[in-house]
């Protein structure tokens, strides 16, 4: 029994710490994060870059290897123009290409070949449509500066980020309209880049390198992604943000914007092929060297510069690709830009040979699990249904019914402890005070009996993995993100907007402004507290008054803890409470055994004496 007693005492100090860390840090970083992408689309000023990204840009060196980061040029001729914080003005101050397609608006800046801005269609920074939508690229110039680029380096005019390029007049880059840049180098080189876009968010370029001049001269393709900002509020361990890339034999690298500023540069090894770019919750830049599989080694990097505005960069340099007199060398890139939708990225990863892209979504230590629960059983479901709340609770009937051999063997085991009560209140009356002969004639029924004392543990101990992948699911996939259920629940990644102390509604005083978070309680953390406690309330009553107290206290606990968390979550956790109670209290009958449940309540109120005494 003290094995038992330590267990109990053990899964109560986890839960505990558990409740504290989720309300204490991890909740308001949750409710700090949401406001924070609120904010962002807002004309709030900041500063803005002081500094041209051109002083962040791969430069060759001798041995046609990338450039070390002592030969990065230093920040002081700024070449991007007056600094102001209107995005607008900055847009309308050079030439550009437009964007346009069913999922992205934008432009192309000509200057450069720079894309720095790109907006996303279909997504809105709130759940109110007319909210303005996403932006995911921002010119450098404007606050929250954050752009993508590719030129080259090795020799004198290479085309940078100072490079004017020619485009057509009039120009619109669709899914079914490339568009074709050319810029002639003083050397001889002509650069002839054609831009395509599929019909979601990855952009193909294609330069066509031609070397009009008398002798062979060596170029270096690079690509970088440029971000002069960072989240507003601090890291959540559950999610992952900053840099990341799949490169070498290193593999997947995750670097938050925390380790960038302490470490400056991280120079993985070189690579054959792979992606690397910068990641939010939700959407990502990613550049793909050589589109799916480089044509020639490249040397990733990842950087944080302190000169001038702080900036985070991703970025890659090529070796030395020769080009010969009269020849046409064609060099490719692919970059990735958008929204992290779990189809898109599976669908880039097997149709492009994009190595391990699925990584670009962070699904967590147990993603063996989450991403099959989300991909085979959630997401279909979805798209049959149109709901995924719905999708949520079909979801946990299946779970249940894949679950049900070990719950059922369990409840069987609750079900002949309740039977055996009457041997073992005898037990307790036989040896009074003497806890160690008490213990051991327990046991000693228990073995005969064939009965499990922590039985009742282990339906709730086995949905723990299934219960933190779907928190997962919920929290970091885009397809959740201001996904509706019913009534009130208009995004199930969101907590529940209703609250006990508006009367759920009926008085809206604003509490939630005033009240902190895990206090306001709404209907569905209610709802899962009730039946977490009608559950437990079922089972045999442990006879140590320890296990008693954490019996009585864990599901207030619970509930309290989960007020704050994704209301799907939520919805999750109360309707298989719900189903537990149906399923255990369906073997218990059919075993004979009377369910424990009001003899319980009796006994926590001292109006009875039931199984708990």
């Amino acid at each position: 029994m003290d094995n038992n007693r330590n267990l109990f005492l053990t899964i109560a100090l986890s839960v505990g710490i558990l409740s504290l860390w989720q309300i204490f840090y991890v909740n308001p970083r949750i409710e700090d994060q949401r406001q924070a992408e609120i904010a962002q689309q807002a004309a709030n000023p900041q500063t803005s870059p002081s500094t041209s990204p051109s002083g962040d840009i791969p430069v060759a060196n001798p041995s046609g290897n990338a450039a070390s980061n002592g030969d990065i040029p230093q920040a002081g001729s700024d070449t991007a123009g007056a600094v102001t914080t209107d995005r607008a003005s900055v847009l309308a101050s050079s030439e550009r290409i437009a964007i346009d397609t069913d999922l992205l608006k934008g432009s192309i800046n000509l200057k450069g070949a720079r894309f720095d801005d790109l907006s996303l269609k279909n997504y809105h920074v709130t759940v109110d449509k007319s909210s303005p939508i996403v932006d995911v690229l921002t010119p450098a110039g404007a606050e929250r500066a954050y752009i993508a680029e590719f030129g080259y380096a090795g020799f004198e005019g290479a085309p940078g980020p100072n490079t004017q390029w020619s485009a057509p007049a009039n120009a619109t880059l669709t899914p079914s309209s490339p568009v074709t840049l050319t810029y002639d180098a003083p050397n001889g080189l002509t650069f002839n880049r054609t831009i395509e876009i599929d019909d979601q968010y990855l952009f193909t370029i294609t330069d066509a390198v031609e070397n009009t001049g008398a002798e062979a001269v060596s170029i270096q393709n690079y690509g970088r992604t440029t971000r002069y900002f960072k989240p507003e509020t601090a890291p959540i361990f559950i999610l992952h943000e900053g840099m990341v890339g799949v490169t070498g034999e290193q593999g997947l690298l995750e670097t938050t914007f925390a380790e960038m500023e302490d470490e400056g540069t991280i120079t993985p090894d070189k690579s054959q092929d792979g992606w690397l770019g910068i990641t939010d919750k939700y959407w990502a830049t990613a550049l793909i060297p050589g589109g799916g599989g480089a044509q020639t080694s490249f040397q990733p990097r990842y950087s944080y510069f302190t000169q001038g505005t702080p900036r985070y960069q991703s970025d890659y340099l090529t070796d030395a690709i020769s080009v010969a007199p009269g020849a046409t060398t064609t060099v490719k890139s692919q970059l990735f830009a958008g929204a992290k939708k779990t189809s898109i990225i599976d669908g880039y990863e097997a149709d492009q040979g994009i190595r391990q892209f699925e990584l670009m979504i962070d699904w967590g230590w147990f993603h063996f699990i989450t991403k099959p629960l989300f991909t085979y059983i959630m997401n279909p479901l979805y798209e049959l249904i149109g709901n995924f709340g719905v999708a949520i609770l079909l979801t946990t009937v299946i779970v249940k019914a894949v679950f049900f051999p070990l719950a059922s063997k369990s409840y069987k085991s609750m079900a002949r402890m309740k039977v055996v009560q009457p041997k073992m209140q005898e037990i307790k009356e036989k040896y009074g005070d003497d806890r160690e002969k008490m213990q051991k004639a327990m046991m000693e029924l228990y073995k005969k009996e064939k009965i499990n004392p922590v039985a009742g543990c282990w339906p709730m101990l086995i949905q723990i993995p299934v219960f933190f992948a779907l928190y997962k699911v919920i929290y970091i996939t885009i397809e959740m993100r201001h996904a509706p259920f019913f009534g009130w629940i208009q995004d199930l990644s969101a907590p529940d907007p209703s609250s006990i102390w508006e009367l759920f509604g009926l008085i809206p005083w604003g509490a939630a402004e005033v009240l902190p978070a895990f206090v306001l309680l709404g209907v569905w953390p209610l709802l899962m507290g009730i039946t977490m406690f009608i559950q437990m309330q079922m089972n045999p009553a442990p006879p140590d008054p320890t296990q008693q107290m954490i019996f009585r206290w864990m599901p207030v606990v619970f509930t309290f803890m989960l007020s704050t968390f994704p209301a799907g979550l939520v919805i999750y956790w109360a309707w298989n409470n719900l189903l537990s109670i149906i399923q255990q209290g369906y073997i218990m009958k059919k075993n004979g055994a009377e369910i424990a449940l009001v003899d319980n309540i009796k006994a926590m109120f001292g109006k009875g004496s039931g199984s708990a005494t």
